[in-house]
Order: C-alpha cells, then structure tokens, then sequence
C-alpha cells in the first residue's frame, strides 16, 4: 500500500436470514473492515438513513461499537410489516468503492387468531344426516396447523386449504370434515386445535353437540281382552320413551283424533297420555291408534289395537203381503238389524211352527251382522184369518224379542177367451169386425175391461151374465190405427189379479198422406235444392219415386198404426235445366193396386247461360267473312248483349260489322289479321250478367325472321340457330333448315318450340360455320325462308407443315427475304415477332412487318431487306393470338439449300395394275422443288424411277404395274441446288398389287413374250451403250425430243412421254435407258441396271448426290 492510501472496505460480518416472532426483538449484524465510505442499510430497496438512531423509524436503530465497524440493525417489537428483505451497504469513498451484503429476510412469525366453526352450531343437527363442519384459523404465518376432536377423540379425514388473511401475508386455514350426525353425538364437544410455529401450545375453540333424534315406538297399556261390551268406559294409557325433543302423542280412532293431550316427564324421558273412552256399537271392530313423534321423526311412530263391541239387535221387521190367492205361496221376510254376535229367527202360524225358510246372514252396522228369514208357504182358504209370528233369539245373550201379524186368502177369476178374426188373416180398411171377450169363476166374479193398445175403450157393449161367468162384445169399423193394435179383455176382482185374454187384427191401407217440401222459397241457379216427400203411414210398405232428378234417397220407419212411412229426398242442384219442370212423387202400393202422389212446380231464376254448343273459338281465314254466333237463354227471359273486342264496345254501323237484332250474333266483313283476338260478348238481365270469351283466330302464311344474325359460337361448344315465325296457325314440324354450304354437313337437331324453329349443333367443328336456310311452312299461303350465318370461333393455329418453318435466302447483303406467318383463327388474330427470343423493333428500316386478312385467314410477313448472314440467320418467333388463345411457331431464317426429305409417305389406293401414293412435302431449300418415286419389284434386277408432275404435286399414282406383284417405294424431292435423301429416313413402303382384271390367256401370254423381249433389247442397248461410253471416253450432251400424250380416264388424266430426239441431259441420265411412262406430263421414267451399277462401283465411278446403290440424281441446271 503507498503512503496516504488506506485499503478497500470490506465486510467482516455480513447479515444472515432471520426468523423472529410476532413482538420480540430482532437484530441483523453487519461488521464492515475499514469502513470509509458511509454505511447504511436498506429495507426492501428504502435507504433507511445513515443515522445510527434511524430518525422516522422509530422502532429501529443500529448498534454496535462504531469503532470496530459495528453497525447492526435492530428492529423493536417486530411487527408484519418488517417482515422483507434487507441490505447492509457501505458507501464509496475517495480511497475506496461501495460494497453492499447479501439481500437478507426476515421472517416474522404470527400465530394464528382463536380458531372459529363456520358452520352454525347453534342449530341442531339430525342424526343420520352428514353435516359438513368447517373450521377457520385465520391471520397466521405461516399457515396453522388444525386438529378437530369430537368428545376428545380425533377426527380424521379433515381436508385443509388455505386463502388469503385480513392482510397482505396473513393466512387462514380452513379444515373440512363430514360428519354423520349420530343420538349418541348429543351433548358432546366438538373441539377445534390451530398451531404454527409461532406457537408452543394449540389455541382452540369448543362447541357442545346438540342432535335431534325420533323417540321410540309407543306402547298401550291398559287393554287386556278385546272383547268389550256396549256401555262400557275403557281407560288407556300410552306410553312412549326418548327422543329429542321427547315425543308428542295423540289418540286416533278409526283415523279420527280423540285426544291430543300429553305429559312429559325431563327425569324418566318419557311422554305419556290417558284415553277415556265410553263404548258403543259404534265402536266394534274400531281401531284405537296411539301415534308418537318429534322434529326429526321420518314419519309418526304408532301402536294399534282393534276392540270388539258385544250388541244386540235394535229392530225386527215383518215384511211381505200377508194376503195371498188361494194355492199360492205366501212369501214373508223377517229382518233382525245389525248384532254382534247374530241371532237366529223362526216362524209360527197358530200353534204350527213353519220350517220352510232360507236364513242369510250379511254383515250390518258397526260390523255387526243382520240375520234375514225368508219365510215361503202355500196358503189354503181354511189358513185365513190364522196369526202369523217372527221370532228372534239368542241363547247366549237369553235375548227373545218377536212380530206378528193376521193372513188374509183369496182367489181370481178361473179362465178368460176371445171370439176374434184369426190374427194372420189381413183385412181391409173400412170392414166391420165384431169381438167378444168371455169369463168363469173367481171369487168375487170378475169384472172385464177392453183395451186397445193398452187403452180403454169406451165404446164396447155393457158386461152381461151367462150360466158360468160373465161376457162383454166390442164392434169395430175398421181404420189404419187398428193395424197391428192389440187388444186385450182383462178379468179381474178383489183380488187384485187379473187374466186376460189378447188379439191383434192385421189391416192393410194405403198411404194416409203425401207431402212435398222445400226450405227455399225462391229458387236460382246454383243452388242446392233439396225436396223431402213424405209419405204417410201404409201397409205394407208404399214405394216412393221421383219424377225428376237421379239423386234419390228413401228412408223408411215405422210409423203409426202399425205401418211403415216413407221419407224420400231428392238433392237437386239447381240449373236452368230444371226451369218449369214439376217434380212428381209417388206413393204406390202394389198389394192394395192403388197409390197416392203429389207434385212440386220449378221456378228456377237464372242469369244469361250460353248453350254447351257455343263455339268458344272460330277460324276463318284472312279476307274472308267470320260469323260468330250467340246461343243464349236466360230466367227472366228478357236479356241485352253488347260485343266488347279489345276492351271497346263494338258499335253496329261500324265499318264491317254487321249484327244481328234476333240472336245477337256478330259477323266480320274482310277479316285482317288485327281483328283477331278474343271477343267479349256480356249479357244481363234481371238476375245477373255473364259473359263469354270467344277466340277469333285468323289464319294466314307465314313470315319468317332471324332472333340474331350471325351467330357466334365457340369451337366445340354448341350452337342455336333460332328463327321466329309470325303464322297462324304454329303447327308442327313447320320449319325446315338446310345448309347452304358446299359440301355435306351434319346440320344438326332441328327442333320447335312453339313460334320459334332451332337448330342445335352439338361440339360445332370448323366445318359447319357458313350460310345456314330456315323454311317456314303451315299449308296456307306461301312458305317464307331466312337466311342466317353461323361463324364458329377459335383459337389462332398457324400453318407449320416444314414449308412454313423454314426460309432460305443468300446472306451476302443482295437479297431481300420474307418470313411469312399465316394463321386461320376468328375472331381477329393479332401478331408480335420475336428474333431470337427479343421482341422485333420495326423501326428498323430493315424490317419491314405487313399483315393481310382474308375471312379467317390472316397472314403477317416481315421483310429482311439486304439479309446478312451474320444478323438474320436466326430463330423468328411468330405468336398469333386472339381473345380465344394463342399459337407459336419459330421460323428459321437459313441459307438456300438442297430440300429436306418428305415425310409420312404412305398408299392411298391399290388395283391389280397402280398405286396412288401420297406424302408431304419438307422445306424446299429457298428453291422450287419436284418430286421423284423409286420403285422395283421383287423379281426385278433395277430400280425404276418416275418424275412427279406437276412438279409441286403431293399424291401421284404409278400405272403400269404387273397385276399381285410386290413392289417397293420410295420418294426424295429435289431443287436447283442438289436433291433430298429419301422419305422417313430411306424408308421402304412395300405395297402388292390386287390379282388380274381377268386379261384373255393368250393376250396375257402375248403380252409376257414381248415384255420379255422389250427387256432383252434394254439389256443389249444398256450394255452397247456402255461399250460406246467408254471409247468415247467422256459423256457428251444429246438432244432428245420429250413428246407427251395425255389421256383422261374417269377423273384422273394420265400422260405418257417419250424422248424421241435429243435432249440435254446430265452425265447420270447418260447411264439410263428411258423404256416407259405411266406419269402425267413431264414425268420421267428411268431404268438402271444393276450389272451396270456394279461395273461402275468397280471403276470408282460416283453419281452426284447418290444415296445408295442404283441411285442417280438429275443435273438440275439441265432440268
């Protein structure tokens, strides 16, 4: 350390964690080596000052000795607030830095409040419920610790979780359990214990348990036999012990409270009541019920005993008639009232006990019994005046009480008859009938008595007496009421039994009435008329029709006297059909041949009708005359009409109309087309106005128009030609199309709808775009026809055959080339060039871009003035494109040159002697180019070689081949500057001729020999020929004559040539002998021979341009 330097201030004793309860003193150390700087300390990031004193805190302070760098903070009475973190810190100072101690807690320790129940313990519990009991110590840190005890004993179980205290880092501690309250719980402690480590003993809190529990069952004492008599007082008492509160009692009998008063006793735990009870009858088989309960009882707790009350009967009845006819069986009931236990009855009459009963016991009143006897005995006239008794005992209970009573006997009348028509004999209305009613015996004599259907009548003869008995007589006219009337004579005394005696008279009569009703009074159309006919009583049964209507209804019933009525209804609905007309209905009976009828007059008011013939439509055809009729009635019959037509009154005197006053027709001089239409005819009169519609249709021919003109649609898509008829009538199949086009076209689905004719093309092709006919025809007049265009939209597609892809032309500055692109495509096709991938500027005078339209043919083509080798051979990019897409093709700007091969060479037909054959051509080099096609059969030793005319020609047919011969083509093209190699990659097209046209034998034979001959000469010219070549030593040029003679047959014309005097040809053509032509004009054919050939190989000797063996190739300079 250098002189005046003191050392940096450290901590010898730095503070530690301190834990201090709630009150006491705490003390942090904090020892600082050579402290310079000024120390204080920090509570949660507060500088408590510097002062050891620590002025506004007034429970702290720093002490310590000072001079050994002492300076611990004490903290008096701890309080929750002090409970933070801490820092001792030593200031800087001019020889030394800060420092400051570990962050430092202290921890104050409260104990928890005296803990409290939640739960109301002041209420009583039930036992058997589950009380769940919460027990809170509250204000604790940490949280405290709860124990609960029930009678000292732990409970366990308890759940525990803490919330937050009254203040910040307080805690309350809540303790759960579920307790089952039990009788035995009542009046024990329930105890809760809280502890922390703040305390040395548990606070605690205590509750005295009150449970409410059900007493026991109640108990009778006091009855010690069930058996009770009548009059009796009993005196019970009923008993019931525990319960809390103890129980209350009440007496039932049968259900019904007698008593509801009770003592209790605190000491025994008891509750007792005494019942008096006086019995009654009322009281037998009654139910004496104590019942017991308190505030926690599920339901009442009972003791029942059922008495039995001894009584005896309070009444005996005699019941029954004691008068009875002689002989018969006298009939008594003795009826003893309700009793407990029964009695039992017997019967005397005098001195005579009668044993002919039937004793039935049923239960009575108070749930005694009643005991009946039922008494039976067949009197005697000698029995009369004799005293009847009932008695009814009880031996038991030496009970006897007795009634009694005089029987009185008499009998009726012995027999009664009639004197009447037989019941099934029928009789007829208006005939007198007499009867006559006879009695013998009874005692008094009977009296009689006629009745008719169970009334007297009053109008039959007095009684009269006979030797035996007595006799009354009955006249009667016959009318319907006595139909199926019975009458009856009944014979009666004092007896009060009667006999009779009965007979009932069949009577047939007609109908007694006939009526015919209406419920309306005034009658219209359209109502619904409903008439009731009624036909009166008949018998038999009348049968009832209608004279008017098919709606019938009967309905019969019996009516009086004995007969049948006849109720029929006819529904009519009215209409005028039924005006005047009477309605008829009759009763009819075919026994009696004689019926009865009525009738109901038709009034019918109807507004105007028009007869089902009115036409509702007339036809006429223009310029002629239409009458229109009017067929109309109506109710009242007076009716005035007036003709509407557009919604204008028609007027008469109007320029060609004409009406006619009877019928109110209407007739159309010169009918036009304009007066067609409906007309409107209203008719009135006093009921109402109708009306009717009538269609005027006027026919006339047709005229034609397109709904749109031309018609556009897309390639592929479909395409509706529609044209529209104005005709009368539309029929069908009136339109027609026809496609004015060259050639054959599919045109399509011609269908009609309506006024209206289509033509629908389905996946519209290129081909059916043009000029389109629709014909419209209904057979009057004249067909008319439209003409329409169809234009059939497409994409651009530029013509890129090998011809189009390539242009040849000098590049040494001297020429001027053109690069055409062509494309068909609608609608309008725009162009944009490319030249090696960048856009053409044609600003540049040397290029020069000029685009021609022609229908859907456009055309666009850039001039190269002056072409250089080095600048414009290149690609040219040509994009052609419209609204419907676009198309791209590169075009190559080279130098001219020999053509490209053809390609796709291929047979388009074969006979016995030719082969049309076809390719396509490849790019022509910048040159004119013409076409060669060699060929060889199988057996032929040489190719033979025809020259295509005319030159651009791209189909040509070889003639003059041998008849199912094999042959093989092939073809090259050739310029002005060299010639191609042969089409797709010198490919060979074997094609074999059809069999022979059917040649006589022998010219075929002819023929055979002078081919052959023909070839040996060719032979032997070829190989002089060659001979003289040679001493010649060089090729010479010779001039031939080429003659050419053409012929047509069918649509082909064929030309045959011959060199017939000198022709310059080049050093190759030397080597041939021309032998035949089958091609058209300026073809040529040649033949090589392959000895030749070899010979030549041998020297060294090499056509120009040859491909193979036997290949030549023309001097182009020399044609």
């Amino acid at each position: 350390m250098s002189p005046g330097m003191e050392a940096q201030q450290a901590f010898r004793f730095e503070p530690r964690n301190l834990t201090v309860r709630m009150g006491a003193t705490a003390v942090l150390r904090c020892e600082v080596l050579r402290a310079s700087g000024t120390v204080q300390w920090v509570k949660n990031g507060l500088l408590l000052g510097p002062q050891r004193s620590l002025p506004g805190f007034p429970r702290y302070s720093m002490i310590g000795n000072p001079k050994r760098g002492q300076y611990h903070l004490q903290i008096e009475k701890v309080q929750l607030e002090d409970d933070t973190f801490y820092e001792c810190q030593a200031g800087p100072s001019e020889t030394s830095k800060a420092i400051v101690s570990h962050t430092v807690r202290v921890t104050v320790l409260i104990p928890p409040s005296k803990p409290y129940f939640e739960a109301d313990m002041a209420t009583p519990w039930v036992a058997g419920k589950k009380y769940s009991i919460v027990c809170v110590a509250p204000d604790a840190k940490p949280e405290a610790e709860i124990t609960l005890y029930k009678d000292g004993v732990e409970l366990t179980g308890a759940e525990s979780f803490t919330m937050s205290g009254s203040e910040d880092k307080l805690l309350n501690t809540h303790a759960e359990v579920t307790l089952t309250a039990l009788s035995s719980d009542n009046g024990r402690q329930l105890a809760c214990h809280a502890k922390n480590s703040a305390l040395s003993k548990p606070v605690e809190t205590a509750v005295t348990m009150s449970v409410y529990f059900p007493p026991q069952p109640p108990v009778i004492v006091g009855l010690e036999r069930e058996e009770v008599k009548a009059g009796r007082v009993l005196v019970l008492e009923c008993v019931s012990h525990g319960g809390n509160p103890l129980a209350t009692l009440h007496w039932t009998k049968n259900g019904e409270v007698l008593s509801t008063i009770w003592e209790e006793d605190s000491v025994a735990l008891k509750s007792s009541s005494i019942l008096r009870l006086k019995i009654t009858p009322a009281d037998n088989q009654a139910e004496l019920c104590c019942e017991s309960i308190n505030l926690v009882s599920r339901s009442p707790l009972s003791v029942s005993r059922k008495i039995t009350v001894l009584f005896e009967p309070a009444q005996l009845k005699l019941l029954g008639s004691l008068t009875a006819a002689e002989g018969q069986n006298l009939s008594l009931s003795c009826h003893a009232s309700s009793s407990n236990p029964p009695v039992l009855v017997r019967w005397w009459l005098g001195y005579k006990e009668l044993n002919d009963t039937v004793v039935t016991m049923e239960e009575g009143d108070n749930g005694g019994m009643t005991t009946i006897s039922n008494m039976t005995h067949q009197v005697s006239r000698e029995e009369d005046g004799l005293k009847l008794t009932c008695e009814a005992f009880n031996r038991a209970t030496h009970f006897s009480k007795s009634q009694t009573g005089t029987l009185s006997v008499f009998y009726p009348p012995q027999k009664v008859w009639l004197e009447a028509p037989p019941q099934d004999v029928p009789l007829h209305s208006g005939n007198v009938v007499r009867l006559v009613c006879f009695s013998t015996g009874g005692n008094p004599t009977g009296t009689l008595t006629w009745f008719k259907n169970g009334k007297t009548v009053t109008v039959a003869s007095k009684q009269t007496p006979f030797d035996m008995g007595v006799a009354r007589e009955l006249i009667l006219v016959l009318t319907a009421s006595d139909n199926m009337a019975t009458y009856r004579c009944d014979a009666t005394n004092e007896t009060k039994k009667k006999i009779s005696a009965y007979t009932k008279l069949m009577v047939h009569f007609t109908a007694i009435s006939m009526k015919i009703t209406a419920k309306q009074d005034v009658l219209r159309r359209g109502q619904m008329l409903t008439l009731d006919c009624y036909a009166g009583s008949s018998n038999p049964r009348a049968s009832v029709s209608w004279s008017l209507g098919s709606l019938r209804f009967q309905a019969p019933r019996q009516a009086q006297f004995g007969g049948v009525s006849v109720h029929s209804s006819l529904a009519l609905n009215l209409s005028s059909q039924y005006h005047n007309q009477k309605v008829i209905c009759q009763a009819y009976s075919p026994v009696l041949s004689e019926g009865a009828n009525t009738f109901f007059q038709l009034n019918v008011l109807y507004p105007p009708e028009f007869s089902p013939d009115q036409p509702t439509e007339v036809q006429v055809v223009e310029d002629d005359m239409a009458a229109i009729p009017l067929l109309v009635s109506a109710n009242p019959e007076e009716v005035s009409c007036i003709w509407l037509h557009h919604g204008e009154k028609l007027v008469k005197g109007d320029p060609g109309l004409c009406e006619q006053h009877d019928d109110h027709s209407l007739e159309i001089k010169n009918v036009t087309r304009k007066d067609a239409g409906v007309y409107t005819v209203k008719c009135a009169n006093d009921e109402g106005v109708n009306q009717i519609s009538i269609m005027l249709t006027v026919h006339y021919a047709p005229g034609v128009r397109a709904e749109k003109d031309p018609v556009f649609v897309n390639l592929g898509e479909t395409a509706d030609l529609i044209c529209v008829a104005d005709a009368r009538p539309i029929i069908p199949d009136m339109f027609s199309w026809k496609w004015l086009g060259e050639g054959e076209v599919e045109t399509g689905e011609e269908t009609q709808e309506d006024e209206s004719g289509l033509l629908t093309i389905h996946e519209v092709t290129r081909a059916h775009a043009g000029l389109y006919q629709c014909t419209a025809d209904n057979g009057i007049g004249l067909a008319a026809s439209v003409n329409m265009q169809l234009v059939v939209q497409f994409k651009p597609e530029l013509r890129k055959g090998p011809q189009w892809r390539k242009v040849a032309s000098r590049g040494d500055g001297t020429t001027t080339a053109e690069v055409v692109c062509q494309a068909e495509g609608i609608p309008r096709v725009d162009f944009s060039w490319e030249k090696n991938g960048a856009r053409m500027d044609f600003a540049n005078p040397r290029y020069e871009e000029q685009t021609e339209r022609e229908g859907s043919f456009h055309t666009s083509t850039v001039r190269v003035v002056n072409v250089s080798a080095l600048l414009d051979y290149a690609v040219f990019s040509c994009t052609a494109r419209n609204s419907l897409g676009e198309d791209k093709l590169d075009i190559q700007l080279v130098s001219t040159s020999h053509p490209d091969p053809p390609s796709s060479f291929r047979k388009l037909a074969v006979t016995h002697d030719a082969v049309t054959l076809e390719w396509v051509p490849g790019f022509n080099g910048g040159r004119q180019q013409r076409f060669r096609i060699r060929y060889r059969g199988e057996e032929s030793l040489s190719f033979m070689y025809v020259d295509v005319f005319p030159p651009g020609a791209t189909i040509f047919t070889v003639t003059g081949l041998q008849p199912a011969s094999s042959y093989n083509f092939s073809v090259n093209a050739l310029n002005a500057i060299g010639e191609s190699s042969y089409a797709d990659n010198n490919a060979i097209l074997s094609i074999t001729t059809k069999g022979s046209s059917g040649l006589p034998a022998s010219l075929a034979v002819v023929l055979a020999v002078v081919f052959g001959v023909l070839l040996l000469l060719n032979s032997l010219g070829c190989f002089f020929g060659l001979r003289w070549k040679k001493s010649r030593g060089q090729t010479g040029n010779h001039n031939y004559l080429f003659i050419c003679g053409c012929e047509k047959v069918s649509s082909t014309a064929f030309c045959h040539c011959n060199y017939e005097s000198k022709e310059k040809i080049n050093a190759a053509a030397q080597r041939t002998l021309l032998i035949d032509s089958g091609s058209e004009a300026d073809s040529h054919v040649y033949e090589s021979y392959a000895a030749v050939r070899t010979a030549e190989a041998r020297a060294g000797v090499k056509g120009s341009g040859r491909k193979g063996s036997g290949e030549f190739s023309h001097n182009r300079e020399n044609g």
